[in-house]
């Protein structure tokens, strides 16, 4: 078949042969005008913009995906869905030129010793591929992608790889050097500057591209001769990209830049702040961070959602008779609240979400933290300076004589403050605060062992709460599946839970990258101090029997929990057995 483009009147002639669309659509479509912007659309793009009712799906309309799909069909290529995480942008440039993709369509989505996979816009031209296949010296096998993805992807990533080629000299690549850094080694590129636009183009490209990925967190660790760059998505460390190791250099020193931080000093820790806008101009804060390791600063970034403190308990997972027990413990005039579990649990997003309840106009919330994670107006918010003397303890004390009705303290970590806490709870003030304990009765026996007396925690702590972040299934892609026995026993036990006829596992799909999760919820362990409770605290406590106890008066563990989150359709088994403490801990 002799190399044509696809064209308006001709895609719209198949679809209404195929019985897609109805002939009225064809003659609408045709006899609209359309502008210089439209017209230069990619065909399928722009019909995907037309609201073309799709007579064999009656109800939904024709976007670019599925005209996509129907065109893969047509010209029987594989329909291929491209996901920016898994190209090997680092070797696009290598394969071909920007200017070569352009003219011809195309994105290059997969590289082997053997082959090219090619994702082509104009599946029924084919003039370019014999030359890249002399040039690459590799077999070409097209698919069909998402004509915008391809023109997307197409200007993101060489524009990156123009900026990385760029900042490190503009030295072309000789065919015969193995890799970019032994040309660093040699000494013929300069290293780059941090305010070189170049670098400045790259951090700009590294922060949209988290947060169009929903990073929480960014890392980029330096190696022998490269540096690496991840993302933590839902909990999950997923590996990005690949820099020269003096490009790196460079991107960290923007970045402290940008946080105010010290460019000059790489041997010690530093912290910083950096607040930026996204293409959608939402505010987005980031907590900076630098380590000193044996290749150079390790930098990881922090990534702030302001969204988080607008969002409800029923958005954090605390619903039902979680939420019940953990209000009525917020009401309380006096006394410590205690949230505990490992980093990234999820305790600071609990503490700001409760304080924004409690904050209105008749009371005063103030904040002792390290550092300040997010910023609100509603409260007095101020952070410890270890070399000026202010700490948590010292922060408290100072708290106390600004007439506080409730304190948040970002983290009891050692005897005086903890004894600062009780101080200002038996004082009439209701404190906040975090522990990192495996579940809610170790934070009893964590007390006990920093050195507060057992009388004061009887007066003075009101309740603990663990948690746990688990990811919750993509709606788009679950499988119904059947519940195994034993699996649904290692969550509930030791309580006898009716096990559920079906439960959901994860599947995969485009909108979650294949994982089968999109975003988290918390899981919640409750322990509100009652009067039984606190008859079983004294200096050397039983912890087995303060859990059981709690047990006993219905405090859920964990893992029942999590089974509840599983019976609802909201997660999985493996997702609560891998953030859970293990059953044995409650028997």
């Amino acid at each position: 078949m002799t190399d044509r483009l696809l064209d308006l009147r001709g895609i719209l002639t198949d679809l209404q042969k195929s019985g897609r669309i109805a002939q009225e659509d064809v003659n609408r479509v045709l006899g609209s005008s359309r502008s210089r912007e439209e017209s230069a659309l990619h065909p399928i793009t722009y019909l995907g913009t037309q609201q073309l009712a799709d007579r064999q799906r009656p109800g939904k309309n024709l976007d670019e995906l599925a005209l996509t799909a129907w065109l893969a069909e047509q010209c029987s290529l594989p329909l291929f869905h491209i996901d920016p995480m898994k190209l090997q942008v680092a070797a696009l440039a290598d394969v071909m030129s920007y200017a070569f993709a352009k003219r011809h369509d195309l994105l290059c989505v997969k590289i082997t010793a053997d082959e090219l996979t090619v994702a082509v816009g104009q599946p029924y031209k084919r003039d370019w591929e014999e030359q890249l296949h002399q040039v690459s010296r590799r077999k070409i096998v097209r698919v069909l992608a998402v004509p915008s993805e391809i023109e997307r992807y197409r200007v993101e990533f060489y524009s990156l790889a123009r900026s990385i080629s760029g900042a490190a000299g503009g030295a072309a690549r000789p065919s015969g050097v193995a890799n970019f850094e032994q040309l660093l080694e040699l000494g013929n590129l300069k290293d780059p500057e941090a305010n070189d636009q170049h670098i400045v183009n790259i951090v700009d490209w590294l922060l949209q591209y988290a947060f169009d990925q929903r990073a929480s967190d960014i890392h980029i660790e330096p190696r022998r001769e490269t540096a690496r760059m991840r993302f933590r998505i839902d909990g999950i460390l997923h590996s990005i990209y690949e820099f020269p190791a003096n490009i790196a250099t460079a991107i960290i020193s923007r970045i402290k830049i940008l946080g105010r931080m010290n460019v000059a000093e790489k041997r010690k820790p530093q912290d910083g702040r950096l607040k930026t806008k996204n293409s959608d101009g939402a505010e987005a804060e980031l907590r900076l961070s630098t380590m000193p390791t044996a290749f150079g600063e390790k930098l990881v970034m922090r990534v702030f959602d302001p969204e988080v403190l607008l969002r409800s308990f029923d958005d954090l997972g605390l619903i039902g008779e979680d939420y019940n027990r953990w209000h009525s413990m917020m009401k309380s005039p006096h006394g410590i609240l205690l949230v505990t579990g490992p980093t990234g649990s999820g305790k600071t997003t609990t503490l700001y979400s409760s304080l924004k309840t409690l904050s209105t106009d008749e009371v005063n919330v103030s904040t002792i933290e390290d550092p300040i994670e997010m910023v609100e107006e509603a409260f007095n918010q101020t952070q410890v300076q270890h070399n000026i003397g202010l700490d948590f303890a010292a922060g408290i004390r100072t708290l106390m004589r600004q007439d506080p009705d409730i304190i948040m303290v970002g983290e009891i970590r050692d005897l005086e403050t903890a004894q600062m806490a009780v101080q200002a709870a038996l004082t009439g003030h209701l404190v906040l605060s975090t522990l990192h304990t495996n579940d809610a009765p170790t934070s009893i026996s964590r007390l006990l062992d920093l050195g507060i007396p057992a009388y004061l925690l009887k007066a003075t702590v009101v309740g603990v709460m663990a948690q746990r972040l688990v990811r919750t299934l993509c709606k788009h892609c679950r499988v119904k599946t059947e519940v195994d026995k034993e699996d649904w026993e290692s969550l509930v036990r030791p309580w006898k839970v009716t096990k559920p006829e079906f439960i959901y596992t994860a599947g995969g799909c485009l909108e979650c990258r294949n994982t089968g999760y999109m975003g988290r919820q918390g899981i919640y362990e409750i322990m509100p101090l009652t009067e039984s409770l606190q008859r079983l605290i004294h200096d050397d406590t039983d912890l087995n029997m303060l859990r059981q106890q709690a047990m006993r008066e219905g405090m859920r563990t964990l893992r029942l929990s999590g089974a509840q989150k599983v019976a609802a359709g909201l997660t999985t088994v493996e997702e609560v057995l891998r953030v859970a403490p293990p059953v044995e801990k409650y028997q």
